[in-house]
């Protein structure tokens, strides 16, 4: 008899920048792949119903992440993803947040298919990034199927 798992993961790296340019703080996260996440996998697996994922989101709530979670707890800001790509079995995801965007003590993050509302596909919390009104700041996440 063959057991086979299929496993779903993502981790996040968090860069924050100075004014001029210069790293800020760096920080790296585990996330969560949500129920509606894992569906969409599936979806895209059959057909291409569901619009890819497109945007980026953080927010300020401090909720732990949960398997039904659809939304961020309290979303202060979403981009449009600089970058998706694929290699072997690892979607990577890019955004940034420039100045003036996000601005807040931020302690969560959500990649979704639309600039408001749309498909989650991974939901993280994190210890407050205090990103500041001339900061600028990118997210590279990755999910890996394992």
């Amino acid at each position: 008899m063959f057991t086979e798992e299929l496993k779903v993961t993502g981790r996040l790296v968090v860069e924050l920048f100075n004014p001029d340019g210069s790293l800020k703080e760096s920080h790296d996260f585990d996330n969560l792949v949500v129920t509606t996440g894992k569906n969409f996998i599936a979806s895209r697996m059959v057909g291409t119903a569901a619009a890819i994922m497109s945007h980026m989101a953080v927010g300020t709530s401090s909720t732990a992440p949960a398997a039904g979670d659809t939304t961020l707890g309290a979303e202060a800001a979403r981009v449009a993803l600089g970058s998706g790509t694929s290699s072997g079995a690892v979607a990577t995801y890019t955004a940034t947040f420039p100045a003036g965007t996000g601005t807040a003590a931020l302690t969560e993050a959500g990649i979704f298919n639309a600039a408001s509302a749309g498909t989650m596909l991974c939901r993280t919390t994190f210890a407050v990034v205090n990103k500041g009104a001339s900061d600028a700041m990118t997210i590279t996440w990755t999910v890996t199927i394992s």
